[in-house]
């Protein structure tokens, strides 16, 4: 899908109706022992950030949401059906977590104790209006300090219906946005048929990954040698984790600064098709951009070494394949750039980097931090930059997502890092970006896109030499 925020979604104005868990489904919640299975490290992570920058006296909502049409005329009580059986069927959308004095406690609804309720948010003429209105629903409903931390709603109008869900991130990845438009679609129009299963198939579960995941990071102390990696790397980022190596006009121990929003087309569909079958000896598309994003950002900043810190998906084993989740780990790499430096040279470097360093992704980087004993007390809710890469055309319903308006939807609040995300779609490569709200930043940012754009071009016209 096209990732961009609520403002960019092309929302249309009609009736807003909302489902939430139900008081009944709340209430249960709060008196349900603890799961011993424990959160995922990226999880806590990710609370325990909101946390301490709320006590720093900043707000940043962080959730991740999808948009995309039901076509209609709707059944709203048949849509509310669906969402249910879609919801319970990812354990980790009825798990929450509790404070335990400074620890993280789970607990898991049944799935018979799930329901929602439907209410009536009103008619919305206007659909500046309308965003509005679903941006501060989905702040205050979708936060990470609270529970429940999602919310559905719909926009109906005589023609059909547009879907907007949001979700706090300790929930959700980008890869479970992307299935989410094809499974309820499927699931609402089966209902409308007569022909939904009473009780969906389960898909493997979120919650058990997180216990797995956790048993096996805390199996290793800081003598393993993917810790000494990290360390190693830290060192040579001057202590920090990496962000992006361009001027981006913050003033150093200031104010975490509000963000932007990029979106837009990247390469058609030829282009993509040529970058990628460029690539391909060297591993692909992701290894081309991150060899071009090296040296960008050496014509805008200087530095010689690239370095940054790669997000990869840990859904290893295919019985995740389905589960909604956040699967995603990280990888450091470094990368030797100069004035004369060429592409094919720098691709074999990426690549080099990225067959070394892709297993450090197993290990989740809050446990390195805490092996390392560094005071890393997040004040940001990106540890990091990135440059992120993902093919999205064989996920199922892809072929449908521009009729159904799909949209991947991210959060644009505050931040000092600069987040790129490049999906790869049946219509060519798309770039979404999250950056600092400096007028630097939005200088160097456009640059750094139409450098690019240009990079990409080049090979899709012939004008680079052949990888050998």
């Amino acid at each position: 899908m096209r990732i961009t925020d609520i403002q960019r979604c092309e929302v249309r104005p009609g009736r807003l109706v909302e489902w939430t868990l139900s008081p009944a489904t709340v209430a249960v919640a709060t008196a349900l022992p603890e799961d011993s299975r424990r959160p995922a490290y990226i999880q806590e992570s990710h609370i325990r950030t909101a946390r301490s920058v709320r006590e720093d006296g900043l707000f940043v909502p962080t959730w991740l949401g999808t948009a995309f049409d039901v076509p209609g005329p709707v059944d709203l009580d048949v849509l509310g059906e669906a969402l249910r059986a879609w919801t319970v069927r990812h354990e980790t959308l009825r798990s929450g977590f509790r404070w335990a004095g400074e620890e993280l406690r789970r607990f898991t609804l049944d799935a018979d104790d799930v329901s929602l309720t439907r209410t009536e948010a009103g008619d919305f003429a206007d659909a500046d209006a309308l965003v509005r209105h679903l941006q501060d629903r989905f702040d205050t409903v979708a936060d990470a300090l609270r529970w429940p931390n999602l919310i559905y709603t719909a926009v109906v109008r005589e023609d059909g219906a547009s879907v907007y869900l949001a979700f706090d991130h300790s929930n959700v990845d980008a890869y479970s946005l992307n299935r989410i438009p094809a499974e309820v679609n499927e699931l609402y129009a089966a209902a409308l048929a007569g022909t939904a299963p009473e009780r969906p198939a389960p898909t493997a579960s979120y919650v058990d990954f997180c216990e797995i995941e956790r048993a096996d990071a805390d199996g290793i102390d800081g003598r393993h040698a993917v810790v000494g990696r990290w360390r190693e790397f830290i060192q040579r980022c001057d202590g920090m984790l990496p962000g992006f190596p361009v001027d981006l006009g913050l003033e150093p121990g200031g104010p975490l600064p509000r963000q932007q929003m990029l979106s837009e087309p990247l390469a058609d569909t030829a282009e993509a098709a040529a970058f990628e079958a460029y690539c391909r000896p060297y591993g692909g598309s992701l290894v081309g951009l991150l060899a071009a994003t090296a040296l960008i950002v050496q014509e805008l900043g200087g530095q010689s070494v690239y370095r940054t810190v790669v997000p990869f998906h840990t859904r290893v084993k295919s019985r995740w394949s389905d589960s909604v989740g956040w699967y995603v780990g990280g990888a450091p790499i470094e990368v030797p750039v100069g004035p004369s430096s060429g592409f094919p040279e720098t691709l074999r470097a990426v690549r080099a980097e990225l067959q070394a360093n892709r297993p450090l992704s197993r290990l989740p980087l809050a446990r390195v931090l805490s092996l390392l004993g560094a005071d890393f007390r997040p004040t940001s809710p990106d540890l990091y930059s990135i440059v992120s890469y993902v093919d999205t055309r064989a996920i199922p319903g892809a072929e449908r997502w521009r009729e159904l308006r799909a949209h991947g939807l991210l959060r644009v609040s505050y931040g000092d890092q600069v987040c790129v995300w490049v999906n790869r779609l049946p219509e060519g490569l798309w770039l979404a970006s999250r950056y600092p709200d400096t007028d630097v930043a939005a200088k160097n940012l456009r640059l750094y896109v139409e450098r690019l754009r240009d990079h990409i071009a080049s090979v899709a016209h012939g004008s680079l030499p052949a990888v050998c």
